[in-house]
């Protein structure tokens, strides 16, 4: 671990380099645009304000069918605008767009204006359409009225799988005359730019219907069929209101929440270097690179940053510290095994490293799995995710072992700068495992019985939000302009006491008097009197209306049914994962039931503590299933690494709790480094902060404990105890060995 001069000054300058331009980019850009700069990040329409489009049909009595599949198509097309775009329906025959972060209402009007990129092309039409050059295409996506994916079980031996397709009028001529055309030749089907199925044409089809048949699978055949409809919207639309609204929210609130942040941090450092010290300032210096780098990273990429998204960066930095945790953490113990600090270090990287890319790797398919199935929001948490779990391991494995090495290079080699850990202690962990599988019982069951209850009494299981089971907007039209602050200060709380509600969100036409307000269902009655005590305090433009009217949820079915899909995909993912490196399904089994614990807990607590339940659920839950993995996936590396030096005779229930002991103060100052930012989030946050914080807290504290009270116990009730002796009582104090773990 010895560098030559030339070694130290090249590696001082690399990352001297890192530190300050890292951080000069973060806040003036790499060009005269800023690109690159926090300030140049996209952000949300609750942060920096956009666009809101409202659109009527025209068609009379549309079907539930039809409007589902038209705000499915709408998002498909907003999606290219930005992650955090909101489409839902406003009214019986209306669908309102949110996009964040732009302002040219007539561009996006026209874009989202056409209806529908789906075409039909022939062999001749796809080569010129893959090569830029004009065509014609045979069918277009107002030539098909509808898809829908069958099961064939006609045959006796085997199931086929396939789409119907139905056209209109013109369209099925169209067809007929293509299919003709085409026999025995592929018509290529594409939406938005790639091709989404290319089928062989058997016969000349008329009738109006046609069939895409052997297909692989029915998810197959209904995805495609999705896509076939959303690109033929059925409907017409027109503009009815288009405005460039203002933020949702004050500059207060991205004040305090970069205060929180800042917070936060300093606490977080000072925590490190207290408990670590020289370690600690290496890993304060690790965090102000991975800082910088995710800020520059979030521009450059174009994630579309909203509050909720803020505050996951903010968490981001809490998790980041897990890596250099575990890292410290081992080479303390090495030098309380009697190690040099130069070995302790090299040890320590070397021990630590299989445990952080296995616990990274198994969140970063989490991300991906979410990035991939996932709509809307879901997407823009899932790149924001891998995006922090990357730049985390990058600072954590590469970076912070060069400052290190270097400090140790100019001299800084004395142990108690390091500090050490000697496991003379033993707790018998497994021996209140049944105390832990009936207390998280009566929890998540309380929980349950919880829903139940209120769902009986005439409430919702859950405290829905707007974003889920939508409500009414009012929209008044004042004599003044009012800021930001004022409206949510002075005017919301007047319509909260009148109509006797807690939820309301404003949403301000830019350099407009006009305010609409989005508050949950509201009766004739408590209409009435917000109306009233509004324009008593805060009179409205002479000649004006107050306008109300019903909106449905912006979380729509298809991007619940997405999450839903996307986690359980991700968690089955995450299994075969982790059964390949532990080569063990028991150790699988027992971390997916675990990460299942962590999620019930906190469904338990958003329901008794009637939390608000929002897009910040959604993000919630996915945080700690990519979150509460870590910390199992930890103790896992070490039963691992014990089992090497284990015999037939060896105990397992004390090598279980050796596992769970020696990594103990590792899992306690992880969770603690994230509860940190997320309590600072909680302090000093606004409420929509809070209630992303505050549930979280909770889920910090259920993984720490499921990880060392629950998880391991599994794996040794699934059958762990049968690689050694029987479960018996504790033995002796194990001996601490040469390289640190317990013998």
């Amino acid at each position: 671990m010895k560098y030559s001069k030339a070694k130290k000054i090249v590696y001082s300058v690399i990352i001297l380099a890192m530190l300050i331009g890292f951080t000069l980019i973060a806040i003036f850009g790499i060009d005269e645009n800023g690109s690159g700069s926090a300030k140049d990040i996209d952000l949300g329409l609750d942060l920096a304000g956009g666009v809101s489009i409202t659109y009527e049909i025209q068609e009379d009595n549309p079907s539930s069918q039809d409007i589902k599949d038209t705000i499915a198509k709408l998002e498909k097309r907003v999606e290219g605008k930005s992650t955090e775009s909101q489409v839902y329906p406003a009214g019986e025959k209306r669908i309102t767009v949110e996009i964040p972060g732009v302002t040219d209402a007539n561009a996006i009007l026209e874009e989202l204006g056409t209806p529908g990129s789906l075409e039909f092309l022939d062999s001749t039409g796809y080569q010129a359409w893959s090569q830029g050059e004009d065509y014609t295409p045979l069918l277009t996506g107002s030539d098909v009225q509808g898809a829908q994916a069958y099961t064939d079980t006609s045959s006796s031996t085997t199931t086929s799988f396939g789409v119907q397709l139905t056209f209109t009028d013109e369209g099925a001529e169209k067809f007929e005359q293509a299919t003709e055309d085409n026999l025995g030749s592929i018509i290529y089907i594409v939406y938005d730019g790639q091709v989404i199925s290319y089928p062989t044409v058997e016969a000349v089809i008329s009738g109006g219907t046609a069939s895409i048949t052997n297909m692989e699978s029915f998810e197959a055949a209904d995805n495609l069929a999705v896509f076939i409809r959303i690109g033929s919207i059925p409907l017409t639309l027109n503009e009815v209101s288009s405005n460039v609204v203002a933020a949702q929210l004050g500059h207060n609130a991205i004040q305090t929440s970069f205060f929180a942040a800042a917070v936060g941090l300093i606490v977080l450092c000072i925590f490190m270097i207290v408990s670590y010290r020289m370690p600690g300032v290496v890993a304060t210096l690790a965090l102000w690179i991975y800082t910088a780098l995710v800020l520059i990273l979030v521009s450059v990429y174009d994630i579309t940053l909203t509050l909720p998204g803020l505050a996951g960066i903010i968490l981001g930095i809490g998790m980041a510290v897990d890596a250099n945790v575990v890292i410290y953490s081992r080479i303390r113990e090495e030098i309380g095994a009697g190690r040099s600090v130069e070995s302790s270090i090299q040890a320590g990287y070397e021990k630590a490293t299989s445990a952080i890319v296995d616990g990274n790797i198994t969140t970063l398919i989490a991300a991906a799995v979410l990035y991939i199935f996932g709509t809307g929001p879901i997407k823009g948490f899932a790149m924001t995710l891998a995006l922090g779990i990357v730049v985390s391991m990058f600072t954590a494995l590469v970076i912070t072992r060069v400052i290190m090495k270097l400090f140790y290079n100019f001299g800084i080699t004395d142990p108690k700068w390091y500090g050490k850990t000697v496991h003379v202690r033993k707790v018998n962990f497994l021996g209140i495992r049944k105390w832990c599988f009936i207390g998280s019982a009566i929890v998540i069951l309380a929980g349950f019985v919880g829903m139940f209850a209120f769902n009986a009494a005439g409430k919702r299981a859950l405290n829905y939000s707007l974003e889920f089971v939508g409500g009414t907007t009012t929209t008044y039209t004042f004599q003044q302009e009012y800021s930001q602050e004022q409206i949510e200060n002075e005017i919301i709380p007047v319509i909260r006491e009148a109509a006797g509600i807690t939820e309301v969100q404003q949403q301000k036409v830019k350099d407009s008097t006009k305010v609409t307000f989005k508050t949950t269902d509201l009766s004739l009655e408590q209409r009435q009197a917000a109306e009233e005590a509004v324009t008593a305090k805060f009179p409205i433009e002479e000649g004006s209306i107050v306008e109300s009217d019903t909106i449905g949820s912006s979380v729509s079915a298809t991007m619940k049914q997405s999450a839903i899909i996307s986690v359980v995909i991700a968690t089955l993912c995450m299994l075969l994962y982790i059964f390949i490196r532990f080569r063990d399904i028991k150790f699988a089994l027992a971390a997916v039931i675990a990460l299942v614990h962590d999620v019930l807990v906190v469904l338990t607590f958003y329901a008794l503590a009637r939390i608000s339940v929002g897009t910040t659920f959604i993000a919630c839950m996915l945080t700690i299933v990519g979150y509460s993995i870590n910390s199992t996936i930890i103790i896992f590396d070490r039963i691992r690494e014990l089992l090497k030096t284990s015999t037939k005779k060896t105990n397992i229930a004390d090598l279980v709790n050796a596992a769970i002991g020696n990594t103990f103060t590792r899992t306690f100052n992880s969770s603690l480094t994230t509860f940190i930012m997320l309590l600072s989030l909680f302090i000093f946050g606004v409420t929509s902060v809070r209630e992303f914080a505050l549930p979280l807290m909770v889920g910090v504290v259920a993984g720490a404990y499921s990880s060392v009270c629950i998880t391991s116990a599994l794996w040794y009730v699934f059958g762990g105890r049968k690689k050694g002796l029987q479960e018996a009582e504790p033995k002796k104090e194990p001996s601490v060995a040469e390289d640190g773990a317990q013998l």
